[in-house]
């Protein structure tokens, strides 16, 4: 089982709210339990996530709300459930900008959580 062995070798759970930024057995799930497909798409995730979040700081409104929806989907697919709620929110409310903080919060979560998997 390539998402527990993925899951063990992380080093505990420092997010303040007890949740990992990956659900790893929906991961495990996505990817059949292929360990080096589990990485790659992690890794093009945060890949993604980076690049979203520079799209919706610079967009306007309406653009604003697709590149969130965008971003909630491939968060729901991979099991980073705090930046698809934290895209979710700029969806519903794209004029909030203070809404911009917690997805960069949530994507530098997952990213981090991922750079210490791949490591």
């Amino acid at each position: 089982m390539a998402a527990l062995t993925i899951a063990f070798e992380y080093p505990g759970n420092s997010i303040p709210s007890g949740r990992s930024p990956i659900d790893l057995a929906h991961l495990f799930k996505q990817t059949m339990g292929d360990t080096a497909l589990e990485i790659e798409v992690l890794k093009l995730f945060a890949r993604q996530a980076r690049r979203a979040i520079a799209e919706i700081a610079e967009c306007d409104e309406e653009a604003r709300g697709q590149e969130a929806h965008r971003l909630k989907g491939a968060a729901l697919a991979v099991g980073a459930v705090a930046v698809a709620e934290a895209a979710a929110a700029i969806e519903k409310l794209p004029s909030d900008a203070s809404l911009q903080t917690a997805l960069g919060a949530a994507v530098l979560q997952a990213e981090l959580f991922i750079l210490k998997l791949c490591r």
